[in-house]
């Protein structure tokens, strides 16, 4: 059988400027991290500061996979899953805590709260045409306010979990555990698996797209792309290697980016939410269940924000009336910043994971200049700003 004969004309052309354009927020995070990097005297690239980014912006991630689903559908978003951290973390206090439930099952019901409460959600704004911002800032005022009421039966207002181990290693541990600046072998392994992974998925899809005669790019760029795609993952590994090893939280991050990448770029249900965001009646007279998509988009939302709540108060040991605030804000700003459309229709996981991560290198890097909190405020708004002026400007520019 003859090979079939690559047709010229489906490979993309580099252009420069189109080229800037489309990696601009990735230029910007390399620009952003190594400025820091100079002002900090070389802290921000010392491997504490690697672990840190991922410790302390882990709900990001996980938050911010939820809330490109809601904004998708139409620029829709969820006021109340910060203030949700705050509740959850509360009842699992009392039922680790208080009611002696155990880890396992305690998780469990932890689920099931986000479950019953992402499908309430998701009817009323589905079913009952509920606005999103009205349903969910419902939730922001409840859920804070219950959460602190139920945190009341502690003197401190806080439940520890520092008599729940196998909870805090679930969710705050660490992988391969070595003492901190030694080499941990294990650790680079994983980076080694995972580089070779990402460029074999890369060139796979290559080939899969040339052998279907869709247009790809540049034999170079591709090259290019894994050569920098497993050079990032191998120096982030090689810095959490000589922190200790790396963290559990990590795992939770990276399955949640993983399995909606392939929700968004390889199943049907992930196109659906893209083609409601663009034009919702066209896609409910193309035969699209409208009401399924939102529906599942804010049950989806609630069980990631089950999942942020407990790396939250692990990571700080105890529940708190302060746990999730401002979680919200964050969450759609990695999505603005990495590129997410504030109309829908338009954006992607990675440039979530990118947005959120030039957040995180800005909170840190401010903080180890020891910026006013007030003034790192300041920065992180018209960092949003920015974000949607770019967005609204290379629209304009394209149409």
């Amino acid at each position: 059988m003859e090979k079939p004969v690559v047709n010229q004309s489906t490979i993309r052309k580099s252009d420069p400027v189109s080229l800037l354009k489309k990696n601009a927020m990735l230029i910007i995070l390399v620009l952003v991290f190594i400025f820091f990097t100079a002002m900090t005297g070389g802290r921000m690239f010392k491997p504490n500061s690697f672990a840190s980014l991922i410790n302390q912006n882990a709900y990001v991630y996980i938050l911010g996979c939820g809330m490109l689903m809601c904004m998708l559908t139409g620029g829709n978003i969820d006021l109340s899953c910060g203030a949700f951290v705050c509740l959850l973390g509360a009842m699992g206090g009392m039922m680790m805590v208080y009611w002696n439930m155990g880890t396992p099952l305690s998780i469990v019901c932890l689920l099931a709260l986000g479950v019953a409460y992402g499908c309430g959600l998701g009817a009323l704004i589905a079913y009952v045409h509920v606005p999103p911002w009205i349903a969910t800032l419902a939730g922001y005022l409840a859920f804070r306010g219950l959460g602190t009421s139920i945190l009341g039966v502690s003197s401190t207002n806080s439940i520890s979990f520092k008599d729940s181990p196998d909870f805090l290693a679930l969710f705050s541990g660490t992988l391969f555990k070595t003492p901190e600046g030694e080499m941990n072998w294990p650790c680079m392994a994983v980076g080694l698996v995972a580089a070779a992974l990402v460029i074999l998925l890369i060139f796979r899809n290559r080939s899969v797209r040339l052998r279907k005669g869709y247009e790809v790019d540049q034999l170079s760029m591709d090259v290019a792309k894994g050569v920098l795609s497993a050079s990032a993952i191998l120096l982030v590994m090689y810095k959490l290697s000589l922190s200790g090893g790396i963290p559990t939280v990590l795992v939770w991050v990276a399955a949640a980016v993983l399995f909606y990448s392939f929700i968004t770029g390889k199943t049907t249900i992930g196109r659906h939410f893209y083609v409601v965001g663009g034009n919702i009646e066209a896609a409910r007279l193309s035969g699209v269940n409208t009401k399924k998509i939102m529906f599942l988009a804010y049950l989806n939302m609630a069980i990631l924000t089950s999942i942020a709540a407990m790396t939250t108060v692990t990571r700080f040991t105890a529940a708190n009336a302060d746990a999730g605030k401002n979680f919200e804000m964050d969450a759609i700003s990695a999505c603005v910043v990495g590129g997410v459309s504030a109309s829908g229709g338009a954006g992607t996981v990675l440039g979530m994971v990118i947005g959120a991560t030039l957040i995180g290198v800005i909170n840190l890097g401010m903080f180890q200049i020891n910026l006013d909190a007030n003034y790192q405020r300041v920065v992180k708004g018209f960092v949003l700003l920015g974000a949607v002026v770019f967005d609204i400007l290379s629209k304009k520019r394209n149409s």
